[in-house]
């Protein structure tokens, strides 16, 4: 499993989460349908830690099963 910010980003705009605005490091994406907001910290090429791209696909209501 690769958990790179790039994949996570991937599945999150297959969601219907959009980019929204980025503050820093750190990017804010929005599903207009679900009223959701979630960041992703982009950190250059490093991937995210494995317990933080499952709890940002926990708050944006993504099964791990979509993966």
């Amino acid at each position: 499993m690769n958990y790179s910010v790039k994949n996570l980003i991937s599945l999150l705009e297959r969601n219907g989460y959009f980019f929204k605005r980025a503050n820093g490091s750190h990017h804010l994406f929005y599903n207009p349908l679900t009223g959701k907001t979630v960041i992703v910290p982009v950190h250059g090429n490093k991937d995210l830690a494995k317990g933080t791209f499952f709890t940002i696909l926990k708050q944006a209501g993504i099964d791990k099963t979509e993966i």
